[in-house]
């Protein structure tokens, strides 16, 4: 993402909650699930996942860097790329 796409993102509260939901998804994903998965976000699209072993992405192009991270109230899978939900 760009520095004037981040800007624009930023001056646009609804776009923004749309791109954050987006990255949301409200179920555990557990790592068996990555290899060939689709889920729904907060924001109401789909993302997929695929991979195998310790390489995985999001969508096809966000690597998944880290992940099955516990957190209190979440798991949490670290990508390397802002999503974007479709238009």
């Amino acid at each position: 993402m760009t520095a004037s796409q981040l800007d624009s993102l930023l001056s646009n509260q609804g776009q923004l909650k749309k791109v954050l939901t987006y990255h949301v998804v409200d179920k555990r994903i557990t790592p068996n699930e990555l290899s060939k998965g689709s889920f729904t976000t907060v924001e109401g699209s789909k993302l997929t996942t695929s991979g195998s072993g310790t390489d995985f992405k999001v969508n096809g192009k966000a690597k998944i860097v880290c992940g099955n991270i516990k957190a209190a109230n979440a798991t949490i899978y670290v990508i390397d790329t802002v999503l974007r939900p479709p238009s």
